[in-house]
């Protein structure tokens, strides 16, 4: 099995790493907040103290971090005590263009496979993601990626990162419409359940199920970084309103998506 060091256990990270954990792979892990390390701790990772020690002699580095910032700051760290032949998985959502950057920051031998995820958390914990893997492949990384969830290959290094804003700013904007569809049947006087019903029978069915969504956790805060992330790149109107939208509501900063409908 791959030793595999897991740097960042938020939301996401820890469900991921603890079900590699449970697929036999030895585990060294760093999270900023050292604290969020320690259940994982008793389950039998090795805690680091920092992420240098923590990556020295992994096969495996894998990264889950909030944005952009994040990655490239542990990037100090983490890049100079890669070993020969380490592979580096990035499963952050923070856009091709970092990505670039990062990969041109490698050691000789070293690789950079980005690979965000579609699903939360529930999905993070019985390994059934939806990986988008741009860049090399090579077995140990494979092998990785296919316990996280299935795996598209979409390209090269960037693919995965740019894949991954198409598809969560669809979900998110999807969500936002739905958000309003409600608000729009109430001002009515419709009841919401019939409204929820009809919807559901739409091209809309999806972001339905993800606004009622039990179980799943996507912070209202990520889904505003991930939605500027994009209206950096192109000329996205509807998603600029939506972006304003969720900024207006810092309240639910920390709460799922799903309750922008309220």
């Amino acid at each position: 099995m791959e030793k595999i060091a897991f740097i960042g256990l938020g939301g996401m990270g820890a469900p991921m790493a603890r079900h590699l954990m449970s697929c036999g792979h030895p585990l060294t892990v760093w999270n900023r907040t050292a604290g969020k390390a320690a259940p994982l701790a008793a389950e039998g990772a090795v805690v680091a103290a920092t992420v240098a020690e923590a990556v020295r002699g992994a096969d495996v580095v894998i990264t889950m971090l909030a944005d952009p910032a994040a990655v490239l700051a542990v990037a100090e760290d983490l890049v100079p005590a890669l070993r020969p032949g380490a592979h580096w998985i990035d499963t952050s959502t923070i856009g091709p263009e970092p990505v670039g950057e990062l990969a041109a920051r490698l050691p000789a031998g070293a690789t950079l496979t980005d690979a965000p995820v579609m699903g939360s958390v529930d999905r993070a914990a019985t390994g059934d993601l939806w990986v988008l893997a741009g860049g090399p492949l090579p077995g140990p990384v494979e092998r990785v990626l296919d316990r996280l969830g299935a795996v598209t290959r979409c390209g090269g290094p960037g693919a995965g990162a740019a894949l991954k804003l198409v598809l969560i700013n669809a979900v998110i904007g999807g969500v936002a419409v739905v958000a309003e569809a409600l608000r729009l049947g109430r001002a009515l006087g419709l009841p919401e359940e019939l409204v929820r019903t009809e919807l559901a029978k739409g091209p809309l069915a999806g972001a339905v199920g993800r606004a009622f969504a039990e179980g799943a956790h996507f912070p209202v805060s990520l889904a505003a970084k991930d939605v500027g992330l994009a209206t950096a790149l192109a000329e996205l109107p509807v998603l600029e309103a939506v972006r304003a939208g969720l900024a207006a509501r810092p309240d639910l900063a920390g709460r799922d998506l799903a309750l922008i409908r309220f």
